[in-house]
């Protein structure tokens, strides 16, 4: 059996950096290594400025906003803000938020299905809804309407997901509830908040303390994951061998930090302390100043700017990724950390070909 089934990650997760120009009409063109890459996942991140960070997805319409910081509901822009390209995507809009003159962004761009869903309709405390799969890279997008009660959602992937996050589209005040399969022995019991500092929370209302399986993602009776009558939106993943990986590893406060073995030439890489409250979510990438030397950080849960510390920097190696320093956010001692990453390239080619550290 080949050691990866994906040598390109590029053709299903690309980061674009790209400068603003202040006028409607700005194409972004991905330099991804596979060509075309027309996302169904858009995540954009304003570096230069403070401003939110917000998500488009082919499922909802790239007509429709959520703020990644926030609790707010879903915004409908008319005309449309964004335009899926096949090469990329198009910016209609001046607002400083993605497209401010002379500003910088980076998009982080997963691909599904093309924005094409299998339906499925509510039964019992089950909801009804559709989801958008691409099995390959281990991704879909599941919408739903929620029915209050707990019942379960089929996410289409064939295999176990081990992170997900959920918005409340259209309920008000509701944060971002993230699954993540290495959040404690017992991930089903728990959930983080991807919108905001808080460490691992015990709730049953969560995923009603059922762990996931092949098939289905359990929903309890909160209502920022399953509120009556209204919309819901949910990311989810499954690991796939030299492509993503979703794990956990303990700080050290060392600058020859603790060594994360992911099996891939790491790309991008999101970390949470879970073991202590006011730590942020921390994402680093390769396309952007920072890594292997210093820390350019950016925030799912704040509208900070691109921050510099070197106490956060890290390393993204070959085969794995660490961190370099004493931050309490990324390599605290003792403390516990979950890591979400995707590859530049498999640690071993699907011919047996190893690739090469920076």
């Amino acid at each position: 059996m080949a050691y990866t089934t994906i040598d390109d990650p590029s053709a299903h997760f690309h980061t674009q950096l790209y400068t603003g120009n202040g006028s409607s009409g700005l194409s972004i063109t991905n330099d991804a290594n596979a060509g075309d890459f027309q996302a169904d996942l858009l995540w954009i991140m304003p570096r230069s400025n403070g401003d939110n960070g917000v998500c488009f997805d082919s499922t909802r319409g790239s007509d429709k906003q959520l703020k990644l910081n926030g609790t707010d509901t879903e915004d409908t822009h008319s005309p449309a803000r964004v335009t899926f390209e096949s090469d990329g995507f198009d910016l209609d809009t001046t607002d400083t938020n993605y497209n401010g003159s002379s500003r910088t962004y980076v998009a982080w761009q997963w691909k599904c299905d093309g924005g094409t869903r299998a339906t499925f309709t509510e039964s019992s405390n089950n909801p009804g809804g559709g989801r958008q799969v691409n099995t390959t890279a281990g991704f879909s997008i599941i919408d739903y309407t929620g029915t209050g009660g707990a019942g379960t959602i089929a996410h289409g992937l064939g295999a176990t997901p081990k992170f997900w996050v959920i918005k409340n589209r259209t309920g008000s005040g509701w944060s971002w509830y993230v699954y993540h399969g290495a959040n404690t022995s017992a991930p089903e019991t728990d959930n983080l908040y991807l919108n905001n500092t808080d460490a691992t929370l015990d709730d049953n209302t969560r995923w009603n303390d059922t762990a996931p399986t092949s098939t289905n993602i359990t929903l309890g009776t909160n209502g920022g994951v399953n509120e009556d009558g209204e919309t819901l939106i949910c990311y989810a993943w499954a690991e796939i061998q030299g492509y993503s990986k979703f794990g956990s590893y303990t700080g050290n406060a060392d600058s020859n930090g603790t060594f994360v073995y992911t099996g891939f030439k790491t790309a991008w890489v999101m970390v949470k302390k879970t073991s202590a409250a006011s730590t942020s979510w921390l994402i680093f990438d390769n396309k952007r100043p920072g890594y292997n030397g210093t820390g350019h950080r950016l925030y799912t849960n704040a509208t900070d700017a691109e921050d510099t510390d070197t106490g956060d920097s890290v390393d993204l190696l070959s085969n794995g990724f660490k961190f370099r320093g004493g931050s309490s956010s990324s390599n605290a001692d003792g403390a516990t950390f979950v890591y979400h990453a995707f590859a530049e390239h498999p640690f071993v080619s699907s011919k047996g070909v190893p690739v090469t550290a920076r």
